[in-house]
This record gives structure tokens, sequence and C-alpha cells, in this order.
């Protein structure tokens, strides 16, 4: 059950609100609870039992180390935290892939290969392991109290705005909001908009392009022009921006009517001028996550300068593969790893002088080489669409860039550049950003809102928009069949 489906848009959602509304609010989290529940086991079924293992078992390691100072047996019981957290994660998510690593070098030394079949993925486990991380060493480091309601931490793990594709939430930054969090209608209302913006982005703009990035993808080398290439990767690239971005803005959306305040994930990450500033800008609670809990307990900037280098490097390594079990997002991973070491030992400094669009250029070269290997089945694959780009594979007489440039594509490339370079930003600023509110703080009810009539016509403007792009998106879901969502297989 996906955000972008019609069961659970007309049928799972209309649900969960009616319930929540009318429930006392004792009991809100308990419904938001069983209902995030009902929505894994929709499609996990009996998986769903591993999640609520996980939530059981560290529910039980925030006690330990609340009865326990920040010393040899806090130590002991955090790192049997993270010992089972990643333990599960990596049984379910690289045990096939190291015992294939281990047969290509067994085999070829004459032993039996290893038979063995790795175990169904999980969905989001990548991302329920690290808010449960996120907990116990929150816990650990007292910048949080361990959670004693069993329902308010399960709720903080299964919540089903972020529960299989993020954005991951720390828990000291929601834990207050799970027991003393308020509805009001403007937060209804900015949430209703919110998800309505990332509805539209995902059906009207990534869905399209993601069709013509998977044929460019799908084409044998020999049939691969050096045109098609391009455009199937400039299409992922604005495939994957969109497509995660809008989950995020839904998710956040979501959670903003239920009266959760989660951070923003994104903040148009190809307008950088930089690696660093990219990663600034992408996925950031991954991005903050990594910092806090891997890069800063590895030394972070406070060591030598080689070992910052070898600690960016090691960092994007694991980021790498914490999107999955293949050498290609590991490549991936290095290579961002490399160019964010390389800015550091004084890239940044050179680039500083150059033009603005040339530093651009750079940012977006570097990540749609990148994203080839990402997208790729295999590092093979990966470096036959690179020769393709750079005109080495010899394909002047395949399939032709008209058969994928049609009208269509051409209106959903100009969109969703101007959709990543935040010409559209009004679409998904809330009621406090109208209002003067800073961020953090809850909003007043639209009653104390001084909006004049300029205010009011941009506001009834607004409001035909996004009711126009929820009937196309409607209308869009209805009819066609393809529907990813990038990020749900991480």
């Amino acid at each position: 059950m996906v955000f972008a489906s019609p069961i659970f848009i007309f049928l799972f959602l209309p649900v969960v609100l009616i319930l929540y509304f009318l429930s006392p609010l004792r009991l809100r989290n308990t419904v938001l609870l069983l209902m995030s529940i009902l929505f894994y086991a929709w499609g996990e079924r009996f998986f769903t039992l591993v999640m609520l293992a996980s939530i059981a078992a560290n529910w039980w390691f925030g006690l330990l180390l609340e009865r326990f100072p920040a010393g040899r047996g806090g130590k002991t019981v955090v790192a049997a935290a993270v010992a089972v957290n990643l333990g599960l994660l990596g049984f379910y998510k690289y045990s096939g892939f190291l015992v294939d690593q281990l047969n290509a070098l067994l085999v070829p030394l004459g032993f039996t290969a290893i038979a063995f079949d790795g175990p169904h993925l999980p969905l989001g486990i990548s991302f329920f392991t690290f808010h449960a991380l996120s907990y116990v060493i929150d816990i650990y480091r007292r910048d949080a109290s361990a959670q004693r309601n069993p329902v308010d931490f399960a709720l903080y793990i299964s919540l089903f705005p972020q529960l299989v594709a993020g954005p991951i939430i720390r828990y000291h930054d929601i834990h207050t909001q799970l027991t003393q969090r308020r509805t009001r209608f403007d937060y209804v209302v900015s949430g209703v908009e919110r998800f309505v913006a990332g509805f539209g982005k995902k059906m009207l703009l990534a869905n399209p392009l993601g069709e013509v990035a998977d044929a460019a993808f799908a084409l044998p080398a020999g049939d691969l022009t050096t045109p098609v290439a391009w455009l199937g990767i400039v299409c992922y690239t604005l495939q994957i921006y969109l497509d995660f971005s809008a989950y995020s803005d839904m998710a956040i959306g979501l959670a903003r009517i239920f009266g959760f305040d989660f951070l923003e994930n994104f903040n148009y990450p190809y307008t950088a001028r930089s690696m660093q500033e990219f990663w600034h800008r992408w996925h950031i609670s991954l991005s903050n996550w990594f910092r806090d809990y891997f890069y800063i307990p590895l030394g972070g900037n406070r060591v030598a300068e080689w070992r910052v280098w070898f600690n960016l490097i090691l960092v994007f390594l694991a980021c790498g593969l914490w999107h999955g079990a293949n050498w290609t997002f590991i490549v991936w991973g290095a290579l961002h790893g490399l160019f964010l070491a390389l800015e550091r030992a004084g890239l940044a400094r050179v680039l500083e002088r150059l033009p603005v669009l040339v530093r651009h250029a750079y940012v977006l070269i570097t990540v749609m080489v990148a994203w080839v290997f990402f997208r790729a089945d295999d590092i093979g694959a990966a470096f036959a669409y690179l020769g393709a780009m750079a005109g080495m594979n010899g394909a002047a007489q395949g399939v032709g860039v008209e058969r994928y440039l049609d009208l269509g594509v051409q209106i959903c490339l100009v969109f969703g550049i101007l959709a990543s370079a935040s010409v559209f930003s009004r679409l998904t600023a809330d009621w406090r950003c109208r209002a003067g509110q800073s961020r953090g703080v809850l909003s007043p009810g639209l009653d104390q809102l001084r909006i004049g009539a300029d205010g009011r016509i941009a506001l009834a403007g607004r409001f035909a928009l996004l009711a126009a792009i929820a009937w196309l998106s409607a209308a869009q879901m209805a009819s066609g069949t393809y529907n990813p969502f990038i990020y749900f297989r991480f």
C-alpha cells in the first residue's frame, strides 16, 4: 500500500482520519499505532513480526539504559543494542550479498558453492533500524529520556507516514511531540496542501520521467545511442529527486495532519554549487544521521586532515551500502565520499573562484555520473552506460532519441527542472511561513492570521491550483500502472 495508490487515498487514509479525530485524546496514539501496524502488515504480513520484535527489543534496551549511568554498564547495553539492530539489518539485507561474494572467492579455488537463498527484505527495514539506533543512542547520550509507555515508543518507530521510506526522524527531535502535540486546523490545512503538492510531483512528473529512464537503462549497449543515454540519465536524475522528495512531502504533510512537525528532508539539492552543499540539501535526515551517529564519533573534523578525508570516504561507503547490497551502491557512495574529500583537500577553494554556472555544472555532472551506478543493475552495465554517454559504445545507429522525447516528456522535463530549482516552492510553504512564524513554533489559528486582500487572492489561486493538481494526479493514478516509489526498496 503506497501513498499514491487508490486504496490508500480513498480507503485507508479516510478511515484513519475518522478514527483518529473521533477518538479521545488519550487513545489517539493507540489508534495511530494500530493503523500503522495494519499499514505495514498490508504488504509485509508475517514480516510485521520482525518490526514488532525490533520495537520490543529497543524499548527494553532504552529502559536498561536509563538504569545505568554513562559508564561501563551503559556502554555494554548500547553496544548490545547496536549489535542487535545491525545484526537484524545485516541478516535480512546483506547475508545473501555476502554469501555471493564468498562463493565468488571459493568456487575458483575448487570449493563447492554455499547454497543459500537470501531472506526476504522487509520493507523499510533500513529506516526503522536507523530510527531504533537513534533512540538507543539518544538515551545513552542523555539527549532524551527513555520512553516508558510502550505504545508511544512503538508509534515513534512505526508511524506510517515515515515507516517504509523515511524521513529518518531522530528520537530527540520528536520525543515531546509523542505526548504533547496539538491538532490545529491550520496544521491540518497545511498538511493536506503539502500532501497534494507531493502527490502531484509524484504522479505528474516523477512517474512519466521514470518511464523514459527505465526504457533507456533497459536498452542493450549496442542499441543505446549517446543522445538516448543522456536523455535517460537526465530523466532519472529528475525522477529520483522528484519521486523521493514527493514521498517526503507526502510524509511531512500526513504527519502535520496528526500534529507532528517533521524536519525538512530536501532543500533543492540540484541548485548546489559544491558536493558538500549538495549533501546539506539532499536527503537531509540521512546525512544528518550519518554525521551525528557515525562521522562525529569517528572524530569528525577534529582529527588529522588525512583522517578527515578517510572518515568522509568511509562514511559514504557506509551510506552507499545502506542503500543496497550491491557493488553499484558502494561505488556510488565511494564517488560521493571521494569528491567530498577532494573538496576538503582544496578543490572547494578552486571552485569558489569559478563562475557560478561552472560550479553548478560540476555538481550536476558529478551527481549524474554517480546516479548511473545507483540506477544500473551491475558495475558492467554502469560502465557500458557511461560509455554510451561518452559516445564510446559505437551505437550510432541505435534507437533514436525522438522515440522517447515526445511532447509530454518535453513538458515533464521543463516542469521537472523548474520544480528542482525551487520555482514552485510556494506550493509547499505552510501556514507558519505565510504567517511569518519561526520554524518549530506552533502557528496561530487561521482566525489570528492577518491576511490582506492581495494575500487572500493569492491563497485562493493557490487553492485552485492545488485542487487541479489533486484532480489530475488522481486521474493519472486511476489510469496508469507505472507507479513505483524508488526508495521503498531500501
